[in-house]
């Protein structure tokens, strides 16, 4: 099956063009806060705040995002200030949003006098589920895919211009985008199981679970991956990112069921 390339705008608005990539993370950032918002209803005492939190919470993760992009990506943005602006071409950092989004959850948590770690739990279902939507937007963009595939029957087609030099022979790649989607929505379910039988009991243990899984997923996806933001020598910083939330979550995961005890 060879999945074909798509058109990255969705529609025009007379001169201005409306991307699929910010359409699709629109939706992945509405699912999280209604994912987040619903497991809190039985959570908190204060009903919907989540909501209410909204905006600066999405600001922040956005700002996240970007910034951590852009400081992996500096030496092209130091030449190109402006284009740091410029969010509709893609690049947003997943593990910049996190650092931004709990930045925002540690200031609603304090501002609501709510423990900290049952808000993370909550936010942490959403986010995965969000995730699994949101890879969507490197499809129509055509990035965040794979190497090349030996056998040119299948895989998901690059054009020309978006292809890496390297590989610019190739027309067929691993649909990286799609693995982790998939891998990230199986994720979910799999979050959703430890928050049910943990929020109440042992909070944190669904934030840093989710910590630990996202690392291994993207620890695996990198392997395979060719555009990654940034390497240091010949590893992907992504890998680092991954290594030290896995162990984090690890450490996480033990802390809080020791507290507990």
């Amino acid at each position: 099956m060879i999945i074909p390339a798509a058109s990255d705008v969705a529609f025009n608005i007379g001169s201005v063009s409306i991307y699929w990539y910010g359409i699709l993370m629109a939706c992945a950032i509405l699912i999280a806060f209604l994912v987040a918002n619903k497991l809190g209803q039985n959570l908190f005492a204060k009903k919907d705040f989540i909501i209410e939190y909204a905006p600066i919470i999405i600001i922040s993760g956005i700002l996240g995002a970007r910034l951590y992009f852009c400081l992996l990506n500096c030496g092209h943005y130091f030449y190109h200030p402006l284009e740091i602006l410029d969010i509709r071409e893609g690049g947003l950092s997943i593990h910049g949003a996190l650092i931004g989004g709990i930045c925002a959850l540690l200031y609603t948590a304090k501002r609501n006098n709510i423990p900290f770690l049952s808000l993370l739990d909550t936010f942490s279902c959403g986010t995965i589920l969000g995730q699994a939507i949101g890879r969507w937007g490197n499809y129509f963009n055509s990035e965040a895919y794979g190497l090349p595939i030996a056998n040119q029957n299948w895989g998901l087609y690059i054009p020309e211009g978006r292809r890496i030099s390297q590989y610019a022979n190739f027309s067929l790649y691993h649909p990286t985008f799609l693995y982790e989607s998939v891998l990230n929505l199986i994720s979910f379910g799999v979050l959703l199981f430890i928050f049910k039988k943990c929020s109440n009991k042992y909070r944190g243990v669904t934030f840093f679970s989710y910590l630990t899984i996202y690392a291994v997923i993207r620890f695996f996806i990198e392997q395979i991956r060719i555009d990654s933001a940034l390497n240091i020598g010949t590893i992907p910083i992504a890998v680092i990112v991954s290594i030290i939330l896995f162990i984090t979550g690890l450490i996480g995961i033990i802390f809080c069921l020791k507290t507990h005890e």
